[in-house]
């Protein structure tokens, strides 16, 4: 099915490789890539008469999942939008689809979006919203990941050092993820031609136990030889490592949450069929076929190994009992919950099984039964699974990552990491709350990931090794007791943002908006130079020297800001610059110019202005030195005092360190739990500080009074 798109802007998440999205922003239908799962498209009424002076409309645009089918949006030469359909197993085939792409309209970009979701969620009835999910209580801790740190050479003593190490900079990490390198597995590295097929032939190995390898055992007779110490589990006398790793980390580390890596095969290369003691999962070699439209976009090296080598999938009847037995294992060793990776191979398994829609269906129940049963804090993180047959799928899981990897040394991927996550997110965000992946920092690039990580309303945790932090850095993200100021929403683009191109166009700046719960934030970032490109099918730098950028900030790029105001509020608003430390107040609709060069980023703190007496404006901003400043304010109230001030402002403050506030005139007095504050005043700007201490207690809140 095909229909003519032209002279419309529109900005577009699609599926550069089998495992995730990025966007892609156009105006006529030749523009659209392959693999499009969602579009979003504006509209200005009048525009076809030279006139398009109209408030724009919004349109989305859902390729959905029908019955066995799952469809997709494609351009072609003709500036036509195709719908594409297919169920990925030649037995199950149709003539016809009814309900392939839904379509919404509204004039609130991000309004409409959330609205045409809940739509089809009422429609489909096999997947619920973002709103409806428990949020596992990981995402407000500062966290750590073994992956870059030791990659699959982890071991037991290295998660020891690595939380060790966080934590005496004054940064605790209070998750931990056990990423790829604790299973039993078994390599397939059979003889091949192909020199990819070596290459990757890693990603072809297998599962061979559900527990924990030999790295991660507590050896009971010291005295074995180093043969016999590389004899496998069941060779050897062991005691349950993984259990004992996760006590430590609880008790001496102060770890809160510990999560594992598994993939949703259960390895990379699945599960070995007939492995000694897995017999029951009745895993089969299967190999995988990818769609036509994956095919067209980057091919991937994992998928060259396996479609060679082969895949042990565990059958759809048996797979429930396979996470379960995993899963309750893990529980019993303390764990809370499980990243599960390389979701995406199942919907190139689904031949003979009905189809990539409905073996994917069967695996994430299979798997959200699990989850349920074993980690009760709903504690999952999806990964590599950006495909709409998961999406429409999901009725629990609340975490997703939401792009490809931070990969450390790779000088094309961090300014397109920051804009694909924050683009993928206007999507993604209303299935589940988006995560931004690990990253460094001490690392070139650490202010730039940090920040945007910072209003990404996402977990924030690294993969440094151990000894190699930046801990300046990181306590402008952590607090002293190891939790974050994690902001309240989805970070998304702003509207005058969302059909840009700022990862391309050699002029926009993205901006990144988000809220806390009594103020909001816009983070400006220079992305240009580097993207995924059509031509050689990879993320390159095409720009070398992207120039420097200048753009402008209102209070109105935060959407919500009106919201958060309140009823009465006249649209003025005091915005604080994180790097410059400036405080200015904004009258309604006017703008600040912010200049940067390629990965630079400044944030603006953006506090609506309120009479609390009169002739007297107050609004809180919170800690400065933190990257998310108003994070910390948790409660912000007015009310009228004695003979001796106009009006008291009672707020709730979490964290420590230097706390602002804007107030029109010199306060009177400043109380920080009942007790005298000491504080300044700067007459210019109107900014009133103190400096708050260390709290003895976890996730405390003072409670500061400022009578003005």
């Amino acid at each position: 099915m095909r229909f003519c798109c032209r002279d419309l802007r529109f900005m577009c998440c699609f599926r550069f490789k089998l495992w995730w999205m990025t966007q892609r922003m156009g105006t006529s239908g030749r523009d659209v890539p392959l693999e499009t799962q969602f579009m979003l498209l504006e509209s200005r009424p009048g525009a076809g008469d030279g006139d398009d002076s109209g408030e724009p409309v919004y349109l989305v645009m859902l390729p959905l999942l029908e019955g066995q089918f799952r469809a997709a949006l494609q351009g072609n030469d003709r500036d036509e939008l195709e719908i594409t359909l297919e169920s990925g197993d030649k037995a199950v085939q149709t003539a016809q689809g009814t309900y392939m792409v839904y379509v919404h309209a509204g004039t609130n970009p991000f309004d409409t979006i959330t609205q045409a979701v809940k739509v089809v969620e009422r429609h489909l009835q096999t997947f619920h919203h973002r709103d409806k999910k428990k949020l596992p209580s990981f995402v407000d801790w500062f966290g750590w990941c073994t992956w870059d740190a030791f990659y699959t050479d982890v071991t037991a003593e290295g998660v020891k050092q690595g939380l060790q190490s966080l934590a005496e900079g004054g940064t605790p990490p209070r998750f931990l993820i056990i990423d790829d390198g604790w299973q039993q597995i078994g390599s397939e590295n059979k003889e091949s031609s192909s020199a990819v097929v070596q290459e990757g032939a890693q990603f072809a190995s297998r599962l061979t136990g559900i527990k924990e390898n030999a790295k991660f055992q507590k050896k009971k007779n010291h005295d074995k030889d180093a043969e016999e110490q590389q004899q496998p589990q069941s060779h050897q006398e062991q005691a349950p490592g993984l259990k004992l790793l996760v006590e430590e980390a609880k008790r001496e580390h102060g770890v809160k949450y510990v999560y594992v890596w598994h993939a949703m095969a259960g390895y990379w290369g699945g599960v070995k069929p007939a492995a000694a003691g897995m017999e029951h999962y009745e895993s089969a070699l299967a190999f995988p076929v990818q769609s036509p439209g994956v095919m067209g976009n980057q091919p991937d090296i994992v998928m060259d190994s396996l479609s060679v080598l082969g895949l042990g999938l565990v059958h759809p009847r048996k797979v429930l009992r396979f996470y379960d037995e995993l899963h309750s294992y893990l529980a019993s060793c303390g764990v809370d919950g499980v990243k599960v990776d390389v979701q995406n191979i199942i919907e190139t398994l689904g031949a003979g099984h009905g189809g990539r829609v409905s073996l994917t269906r069967a695996y994430h129940h299979a798997l959200e039964a699990s989850v349920a049963r074993n980690f009760p804090d709903n504690g999952c993180i999806s990964c590599m699974c950006h495909n709409t047959d998961m999406l429409y799928s999901a009725r629990q899981t609340a975490v997703v990552r939401a792009s490809d990897d931070f990969y450390p040394r790779d000088p094309a991927s961090h300014t397109i990491h920051v804009s694909s996550v924050a683009y993928n997110t206007l999507f993604l965000g209303e299935f589940m709350q988006p995560d931004w992946d690990m990253f460094h920092s001490l690392h070139p690039a650490a202010e730039y990931h940090g920040a945007a990580r910072a209003i990404g309303g996402c977990p924030i945790y690294v993969s440094d090794k151990p000894g190699n932090h930046n801990f300046e850095l990181l306590k402008k993200l952590v607090l002293p007791d190891g939790s974050v100021l994690r902001a309240q929403l989805p970070g998304r683009p702003t509207r005058d943002c969302l059909f840009a191109d700022p990862a391309r166009d050699g002029t926009s700046l993205l901006k990144i908006w988000n809220v806390n719960k009594c103020t909001g934030v816009v983070g400006v970032f220079n992305c240009q130079g580097a993207g995924w490109c059509r031509v050689t099918k990879k993320t390159r730098v095409h720009d070398a020297a992207p120039g420097t950028l200048t753009g402008c900030v209102r209070a109105e790029d935060v959407d919500a800001i009106a919201d958060l105001a309140g009823p009465g509020w006249d649209g003025e608003a005091v915005v604080y610059t994180h790097r410059s430390g400036e405080l200015i107040r904004l009258p309604k609709g006017a703008t600040l110019p912010v200049t940067l060069k390629v990965l630079e980023f400044e944030l603006f703190h953006v506090a609506p202005v309120k009479e609390v007496a009169p002739g007297v404006s107050f609004a809180p901003i919170g800690l400065l030195g933190m990257f998310n400043s108003g994070g910390a304010v948790e409660e912000c109230e007015a009310s009228a005092a004695d003979a001796a001030a106009a009006a008291v402002v009672r707020l709730r403050v979490r964290g420590c360190g230097r706390f602002g506030a804007y107030c029109s005139r010199r306060p009177a007095r400043c109380t920080l739990d009942a007790a005298e504050a000491e504080f300044t005043y700067d007459t210019d700007t109107g900014l009133a500080a103190l400096d708050i201490p260390v709290p003895e207690q976890e996730f405390y809140r003072w409670n500061l009074e400022i009578q003005v």
